[in-house]
Formats: structure tokens, C-alpha cells, sequence
């Protein structure tokens, strides 16, 4: 029998899905590790206050490697990555707390390798030949931040320097045999999604590095994943006509080994990214995406056979003993580590993110959308409904709308399970996550399209697709809300600066201010606004025009600002400034500061009550009564 549902407005739905569920219950699961048939993974856990913990698959199942006290996280360009890795039985891990690269033995307690400095490390490669480690470092002085390649003794911590010269390199990666560094470096202005070079050079008989030969990539050309086979050809993903495809280098000439319209990179925001992993007998695993939709592939010798799996967000694959591990995801899978028989097309399931059942009937599954937007252009997005096992709003009344703008802004937006997006749509909102203008998955030329628009093509995009919407009957035109986090912060407060679509906002560590961004923020990004506005200071005009803060007379509806303490990428002054600008003109404002946490919310009580604010903060400047208890909220103004 099926049972009634109740009918409630929208927005006041109860749901199983809860802020502390969010925050206790689910893991982030941040990279495989591989080593022969052993499988490792490291999982981030906002219950251990964003603990990142090293786990290895047992037959009695998932162990914990890293003993209490330690986290596996680099600070490398402030976003870290490639904090792990696993050789021989043997780890070695970048410590978050003091940033040395400690050594584990299997039984035994983690040592230091590295001094206590103040040097940051990330990208480790293990050099069995020569028994060292060769990883980036990056060392602050009172003057300068300079990135380099060094080899490490992990007996004794002497290192010496391999590589230096470059504004930043990442990737070192050995030939099979050990005669062989493979590396990736780029200069400022440049991003590694906007021009990166493959380099190769020899390794001497006294472990220094001979000459080096470019290889692949720079002047407008961008190489991800240098991957070494074992008959000594290099694999990498490159982008000379437009999308980043796999190419080969066999020790004399480079060719595209798989021309298609699809990615197989990433913009390398992190250390250790990875799309394919290639096996002994030169068999490829791949991860591509199209559309903003990934598949798992494996390329040989006979061509391309794409795998039928039930996920369509796909990360790290990698060979062991036959079988592909990967982290994949869908609309109603959470993400997990999944070991994949190509063979059977049976998978395993190692570790889910998720670690609470909920009953699937409240889960909204999106709807991928593609609309018209300024300029004749394009863009893309996937829209969730509202949806309850037990509520519905029961009249014509349409539900109000949560845009959604992701960070980067190079990064994407897919399909994937998130717990985060149920939370709203259980209780009844709509959903439209927007991969606009400047996102990954679709070519160079989208990526490019953000290039000197920032600020008003993201935003176009954004007002186009609630517009869209609301003429579709899909959303309530009266409650379109936006919201972002960092860059998607910008485009959130931009859009609320310049267009008169929203009636709410939420930043989360979003940038007010440019000239404030491109004067503080760190090396990795010291130029990216170069691409994104104008250089400075010919263009300082641009930026001040396009800044929210200095438009903040423009602004006539309530934001609500949630804002780490110790951001180094956008620091706090940026968004109390907003707030008291604000507050100044009497418009609704809120803002929630979290001391120790950085450009973004990693403790559990910090990411659910982020959420219950901002619930908090819709209720009641869209006049309704959430049903959940929820924390006071000061809302200046109100």
C-alpha cells in the first residue's frame, strides 16, 4: 500500500539527512595508493577534525596505517596533494602538523625522515635504484617561495637539490629501470592548465641530473600525469588541439595514442592527480570525461573498449593483479573505493564515503541540462527536484532554487552523490549546479571562455540558468538563492552585485575583493588573475569594477557569509569587508567565522554548523520554518 504523503511548504520537510550525519558520518576519499597487490586509499574525516588517514585493504578488511596524532596532508601551494605513498611494504607520508615526511615499516611507528625546518613537501616518487626519495619541496623565506625537485637520504634527511630554476615543478616520476626523471614544470603567469612542460633527463652514475630534453607541452600547450611503461616510453595527457588526450613519447618522437573530444586531464590544482595507470603489458586504465560525465576505459593494442559500471564520476584507476581499483560515484552511489574486474565486470566495494543507510526514495536525481546564455554561447549544469519519501508541497507552488557555483573556477561539477545537495532537495528546495563558462570537461576553448570575463560570463551563466527554470516552471522566481565557495564565493557575490536575479546569498570563503585577492593571495595563484582579468597594473581599473566590494550600494537582498580564520588563499578581512559594507547600508547580513580552519571546513562542527546556518539564514529571509532544530543565528539588520 503506498502511503499518502503529507503535505508541508516547501523548505519545511523534515529529513533523515542531517548536517551532523554530513559531518560525522561521511569521509572524503582523496586518492588510491597501489603497491604490487596491495591497495591503499587515504580518506579525510571531519569527525578527527579533517584528519586525512592512510588505510590499506586486509583480507579481515580496511586498516588504519597512520596511528593517532598523525594526518597525511601537504600544504605544497597551500592545496597540498600527493601527501602518500606506498614502496615495497614501506610508507612514506607528508605530516600536516610540521610538513616532514615521516617513514613507516610495517609494525613499526612512524619516523621523521626530513628536519624540522619549516619545508613543505608533497609529489613523492621512490627511487629503489638509489634508495631515496625524490618529492617537491617548497621553502618559504622572508623574500621569496622557491619550488624545487630534491632526492632525499631516508636515513640520514641529507637532500640535495635536482632540479631548481622553475616557478613550480611537480610530477617526478623514474623510469622503470632508474636512468630516467621525468618531470613537469611551468612558469608565471601560467597556470598548469595554461601552459606546462614534460621534461625527461638523465639520471648519473652519482645520482645528479644530466641534461634536459623537453619533452611535450609549454607555449600555450598544458602535459598532466607523466606515467612511465615498463619498455621505457613515457605516457601523458596533452591538450595541442584543444583537449587533454593521451600521447606517448617513445624516446624519440611524441603522438596522440587517442585523439578524441573528451578529457583525460585535469587542471592540477593538487599533487598526485591522476586519469590512467598502464600495466606491465602496456594495457591502459583510463578515466575521461565528456560533457561533465566520466567513463572508465581500457586502450591497447587493439583499440578501445569503454566499461559498462554504474558510476559516472570516476577517479585514480589503477592496475592490480588484472583488476582496476578506482574511486567512482553516480547520482545515487555514494563515492567509494571500487575494485573493478574488467574481465567479469563484477565490482567490489573496498570503503563507501558514506557510512549511514538512508532510504534511497529520499534522493534527488539530477537531470542533466544544457541552456542558452549571453553571447549566443552555451552552458551546462544538472538540475536536482525536490524530493521526500513522505512530503510534498501539494499545490502549483513552485519550490525555491539553490544555485550552485563550483570553486576553481577551472574546476567541474558532475553527477555525482552528494549528500550535501540531498540535504537541501530532502527538505525540499531545488538544486541547479552550473558547470559555466571556465569549467573543466568540456575543452580548452569553454576553459578559455572565462579568459578576462571573470565576473561576468560565470555570472551570466549562472542568471541564465535560474532563469531558465523559472520559465520552465521549475523553480520559484521570488526564492533564487546563489552560493559558492571561494572562486564560486566570487561568482555568488558577484552575481548579486551586478544582476538583480537573486534574493539571497551565501558566500563560503568567497572573494570580495580582486585587488585584495591578487595583493595577498600566495605563489601558486599570484598570476592567475593575470588570465582571468587583465595583468596588473594596467588593468586595476577592471578589477575594482569588477570587485562586489566596491558595489556593495548595488546590493538590495540578505548574504550570509561563512569564513574560515585562518584562510591564507582568501583571508577573512575579504569578507568582513562585505559585511560590514553591508551592514552598513541596513541590508540582512550574517556572518560566521571558524577559528583554525583554513579555505575550507574540514572539523565535523564546523561543516554541520555551516550547513544548519545557512538553512538557518533562507528560513528566515524566505519566511518559512525549517523543522529542524537549528542553532540561533545572528542576522544583523533582520
Amino acid at each position: 500500500m503506498i502511503t499518502p504523503k503529507t503535505i508541508a511548504p516547501y523548505g519545511t520537510w523534515p529529513s533523515p539527512i542531517t548536517a551532523r550525519m554530513i559531518a560525522e558520518t561521511s569521509i572524503s576519499l582523496a586518492g588510491v595508493l597501489v603497491d604490487d597487490s596491495d591497495i591503499y586509499w587515504l580518506e579525510g574525516r571531519p569527525s578527527e577534525g579533517g584528519r586525512v588517514v592512510l588505510v590499506r585493504q586486509t583480507v579481515e578488511g580496511p586498516e588504519e596505517v597512520l596511528p593517532a596524532g598523525y594526518s597525511a596532508r601537504s600544504l605544497v601551494h597551500e592545496y597540498g596533494g600527493g601527501a602518500a605513498i606506498v614502496s615495497a611494504g614501506t610508507v612514506f607520508f607528508v605530516n600536516f602538523d610540521d610538513q616532514r615526511i615521516y617513514k613507516i615499516e610495517r609494525g613499526c611507528l612512524p619516523f621523521a625522515v626530513t628536519p624540522d625546518s619549516g619545508d613543505r613537501h608533497a609529489d613523492i616518487c621512490h627511487d629503489l635504484v638509489r634508495d631515496r626519495l625524490v618529492c617537491v619541496r617548497e621553502r618559504h623565506t622572508a623574500a621569496d617561495v622557491v619550488n624545487e625537485l630534491i632526492a632525499i637520504d631516508p636515513e640520514t634527511g641529507d637532500d640535495t637539490v635536482l632540479v631548481a630554476g622553475y616557478d613550480f615543478v611537480s610530477n617526478p616520476r623514474l623510469s622503470p629501470d632508474g636512468s630516467m626523471l621525468g618531470w613537469v614544470s611551468w612558469e608565471l603567469p601560467d597556470m598548469p592548465w595554461d601552459s606546462a612542460t614534460l621534461w625527461v633527463a638523465p639520471v648519473l652514475e652519482d645520482g645528479a641530473i644530466g641534461e634536459a630534453q623537453r619533452i611535450a607541452g609549454g607555449d600555450g600547450v598544458s602535459v598532466f600525469q607523466p606515467l612511465w611503461a615498463s619498455d621505457g616510453s613515457l605516457l601523458f595527457s596533452a591538450d595541442p588541439d584543444g583537449w587533454w588526450n593521451l600521447h606517448r613519447w617513445d624516446g624519440g618522437r611524441v603522438s596522440c595514442i587517442h585523439p578524441a573530444e573528451a578529457e583525460f586531464g585535469l587542471p592540477q590544482w593538487v599533487f598526485g592527480m591522476r586519469t590512467t595507470d598502464i600495466d606491465a603489458n602496456g594495457v591502459i586504465a583510463a578515466a575521461y570525461t565528456c560533457n561533465g560525465i566520466w567513463s572508465l576505459a581500457r586502450i591497447d593494442g587493439r583499440g578501445t573498449q569503454v566499461f559498462d559500471v554504474p558510476y559516472t564520476d570516476i577517479a585514480a584507476p589503477q592496475w592490480v593483479d588484472g583488476k582496476i581499483v578506482f574511486i567512482g560515484s553516480s547520482a545515487r552511489l555514494a563515492s567509494a573505493v571500487i575494485l573493478f574486474d574488467p574481465e567479469s565486470g563484477a565490482t567490489d566495494v573496498l570503503r563507501t564515503a558514506l557510512r549511514v543507510d538512508v532510504d534511497p526514495d529520499y534522493f534527488s536525481v539530477p537531470e542533466s541540462i544544457r541552456f542558452d546564455t549571453a553571447d549566443g554561447a552555451t552552458a551546462y549544469g544538472f538540475y536536482y527536484p525536490p524530493q521526500s519519501k513522505t512530503h510534498d508541497a501539494g499545490t502549483d507552488e513552485c519550490p525555491p532554487l539553490i544555485v550552485r557555483g563550483h570553486g576553481g573556477p577551472t574546476g567541474a561539477t558532475s553527477p555525482s552523490f552528494s549528500l550535501a545537495i540531498q540535504y537541501w532537495t530532502s527538505r525540499g528546495f531545488a538544486v541547479l549546479d552550473v558547470n559555466y563558462r571556465g569549467s573543466t570537461g568540456f575543452g580548452r576553448a569553454y576553459r578559455e571562455e572565462l579568459y578576462g570575463r571573470w565576473g561576468e560570463a560565470d555570472v551570466d551563466d549562472m542568471v541564465h540558468g535560474a532563469q531558465h527554470l523559472v520559465a520552465a516552471g521549475r523553480a520559484d522566481p521570488a526564492r533564487l538563492a546563489i552560493r559558492g565557495g571561494s572562486a564560486g564565493g566570487y561568482t555568488a557575490l558577484s552575481a548579486l552585485a551586478f544582476r538583480n536575479t537573486f534574493s539571497a546569498g551565501a558566500s563560503l570563503y568567497g572573494i570580495g575583493d580582486l585587488m585584495t585577492l591578487a595583493r595577498d593571495t600566495h605563489k601558486f595563484e599570484s598570476r592567475y588573475l593575470d588570465f582571468l582579468i587583465g595583468p596588473l597594473p594596467e588593468t586595476e581599473a577592471l578589477y575594482r569594477a569588477r570587485s562586489p566590494i566596491a558595489h556593495v550600494d548595488a546590493l538590495n537582498c540578505p548574504v550570509i557569509f561563512l569564513q574560515g580564520s585562518d584562510d591564507n588563499v582568501v583571508p577573512p578581512n575579504q569578507a568582513e569587508a562585505m559585511v560590514d559594507a553591508l551592514d552598513g547600508k541596513g541590508i540582512p547580513v550574517a556572518y560566521v567565522l571558524f577559528d583554525g580552519e583554513g579555505h575550507g571546513f574540514r572539523k565535523a562542527e564546523n561543516v554541520c554548523r555551516a550547513l544548519e546556518s545557512e538553512l538557518a539564514f533562507y528560513g528566515r529571509v524566505f519566511a518559512f520554518a525549517p523543522a529542524d532544530a537549528l542553532p540561533n543565528l545572528n542576522i544583523r539588520n533582520l
